[in-house]
């Protein structure tokens, strides 16, 4: 008497853990061979925010585990132009480790980036923890010990930049570089709103800026 097999029950999540285990693997020997690879959300079955950050969380944890330090987080899509282009209401963020930190004035190795764009942007430095799970602004006040102008060398493992939402969190917020300035302001005495940026080339304006773009 022959005898039908019953296939079994795949475990619920395995297949999008799977998907996220190869998708991290996808960006990290991207950023390890400087090889720009295709967008990562075709690589996972939901293709979501809590799923992109699960997928920047495993090469978050690789990094620390080969000893690389945590320092900060990059926040990005602030201004709300940006957040419409991307179908979001508010900004997403990657991790900050101090091996891309690049002192004021230095030189960048072109090896070091694979497709970089430079951003201005005002740096928060906390002189305490902030670990509260509804932080008040007056929180924040206190938290910070002082603000630097800083630049950010953007960078993304996805070829020819495009990206989605779920593509620029996976692959830590398209986080390169960053340098910070050497003249550290206390917040209480800066209006951000007013904080102005003039993008230079060889010595010619290319991109100008103020604070009130990301604000509100």
């Amino acid at each position: 008497m022959a005898t039908k097999t019953k296939p079994a029950a795949k475990r619920p999540g395995a297949d999008l853990t799977k998907a996220i285990k190869a998708a991290a693997d996808s960006l990290f020997e991207a950023g390890r061979s400087g090889k720009p690879v295709p967008p990562v959300r075709d690589m996972l079955p939901e293709a979501d925010v809590s799923v992109a950050y699960r997928v920047q969380e495993v090469n978050t944890h690789r990094a620390l585990a080969a000893g690389r330090r945590l320092i900060g987080r990059k926040i990005g899509l602030t201004a709300a132009a940006v957040q419409k282009q991307f179908g979001i209401a508010e900004p997403d963020f990657g991790m900050l480790f101090a091996d891309m930190a690049v002192p004021d004035g230095e030189e960048v190795a072109r090896a070091r980036l694979i497709q970089p764009k430079v951003e201005a942007e005002v740096a928060f430095v906390l002189g305490r923890d902030l670990n509260l799970d509804q932080p008040t602004v007056a929180d924040v006040m206190r938290a910070v010990d002082f603000c630097v102008p800083a630049i950010e060398i953007v960078d993304s493992r996805v070829a020819d930049w495009k990206i989605k939402l779920v593509d620029t969190i996976a692959d830590n917020a398209s986080s390169g570089l960053f340098v910070l300035g050497c003249r550290p302001q206390p917040l209480r005495k800066l209006d951000l709103r007013m904080c102005g940026m003039v993008m230079e080339s060889k010595g010619e304006p290319i991109c100008v800026g103020a604070g009130a773009a990301c604000m509100g």
